[in-house]
């Protein structure tokens, strides 16, 4: 998820006629009044301000009568909002932005309507990639529409690779061995910033080895993270968090946000970052002196699935304007407002369409559209997940691994045995 951590596109409004579908678990469907939205609060809000109220605007010239009212909700604190619209319908808003690991957490609440119908019948649908759609799927339903996606690639330092003579690495194998070359010419950069606390890059190590955090049966899910496959993932990628790489006394308790962090204050030669982290190296002192290319995977030619991170609009079941909170998310989350979110914020689009048409005039997004074509992955869609994710349950077998604590079997061992209790 991009509230990040992570990070939509349109039918003019003549062609965003309202879906036809009845209003479920008490809502209605009233043409007039205030649609309540609710979207997050984030650092240098006003250009995304600036977008919705396009689009407000926009909106409210085709539907005289209707008034859209919007709150912005802290990304900190949106756990505690979202659980009082949960248990007080009447106090809920008809549209909400939520990211897309919370999918199956509040869609267990029954709070979230249905979209399924909804978005196949919408005619921008079918410019949806299709592991990006998925991202906002739980039991098979569909309960958002995917407004943009977070992905991230391998930022490197041009500057230090001229000097030294590299060449971004083509392999998983190579970036070890570069990120190593680097620290032993420059004792003074991490030959890479990754953190024991960064899960999300951890992830296309585990996937591009052939490893799965879970599979389901029956409805069950069950840890997979001791297979022999994500065992190496995850060793290959704690190995980075090593002292000749990025020593596990500074590495270790990095989180993402740290190890961007580290790369634009000029502190290392790589790092793994998301195309929503492009204003914050801009803004440091790497600016001008770095460029970005899709992960790689196991063999030169290929790219380590990346986690597809991003928020949704979604409508809530009590909404009393269903047809119009629907028609509103169609707008706001179709080509033209995706376009104008991503020159307001950066926000990578989720249809095709639209990510072809801005990278062709932005060189920045090739790797991260290249990404998402070669195929992106997600975590286990169950509310479990949360409880997982809060637990630290896979940064804690990363430590592990990484300071010598535990070898990989046992550290992974304690993984999956803490991950099958939240399944239960």
């Amino acid at each position: 998820m991009r509230l990040l951590p992570f990070v939509a596109a349109l039918a003019l409004l003549a062609g965003c006629a309202p879906t036809q579908s009845a209003p479920a678990g008490g809502g209605a469907d009233d043409k007039t009044g205030t649609v309540r939205v609710w979207l997050f609060d984030e650092a240098g809000r006003a250009p995304k301000e600036a977008a919705v109220k396009d689009a407000i605007a926009e909106f409210k010239a085709a539907h005289a009568g209707v008034e859209v009212d919007v709150q912005w909700v802290p990304v900190e604190g949106r756990a505690d909002k979202f659980s009082g619209a949960f248990n007080d319908p009447a106090n809920a808003p008809d549209v909400a932005e939520f990211g897309n690991t919370d999918v199956s957490n509040y869609a267990a609440t029954g709070a979230l309507a249905d979209l399924t119908g909804d978005l196949a019948a919408w005619p921008e649908s079918k410019d949806f990639i299709p592991t990006v759609l998925d991202t906002a799927k739980s039991g098979g339903q569909t309960y958002g529409l995917p407004w943009y996606t977070g992905i991230r690639a391998l930022y490197y330092r041009t500057d230090v690779f001229t000097e030294l003579g590299l060449k971004p690495p083509a392999t998983l194998a190579e970036l070890t061995d570069t990120a190593r070359r680097i620290r032993t010419a420059k004792p003074d950069l991490y030959g890479i910033a990754v953190g024991g606390k960064y899960t999300y890059a951890m992830l296309p190590f585990l996937w591009a080895n052939g490893g799965e955090l879970a599979q389901e049966q029956g409805g069950k899910w069950t840890s997979t993270v001791t297979g022999e496959q994500a065992k190496a993932g995850v060793t290959q990628y704690a190995n980075l968090l090593k002292d000749d790489i990025c020593p596990p006394a500074q590495c270790a308790n990095l989180t993402g946000t740290q190890s961007v962090t580290a790369f634009a204050g000029g502190k290392a030669g790589m790092t793994i970052g998301g195309d929503f982290n492009r204003k914050a190296v801009e803004q440091g002192a790497v600016k001008g002196k770095y460029a970005v290319v899709p992960l790689p995977g196991l063999t030169v030619g290929s790219t380590a699935p990346a986690f597809a991170g991003g928020n949704l609009l979604g409508v809530f079941k009590a909404s009393k304007h269903r047809s119009l909170a629907l028609e509103f998310v169609e707008l706001l989350g179709g080509a033209k407002y995706q376009e104008k979110m991503y020159a307001a914020m950066g926000n990578l689009p989720t249809l095709s369409t639209v990510q072809q048409k801005l990278a062709a005039n932005d060189p920045f997004l090739k790797p991260f559209v290249d990404t998402l074509k070669a195929g992106t992955k997600f975590v286990p869609a169950t509310p479990a997940w949360s409880k997982i994710d809060s637990q630290n349950v896979l940064p804690t077998a990363v430590q592990q691994i990484a300071t010598g604590g535990k070898d990989p079997s046992a550290a992974l061992a304690d993984a999956a045995a803490a991950m099958n209790k939240a399944f239960g």
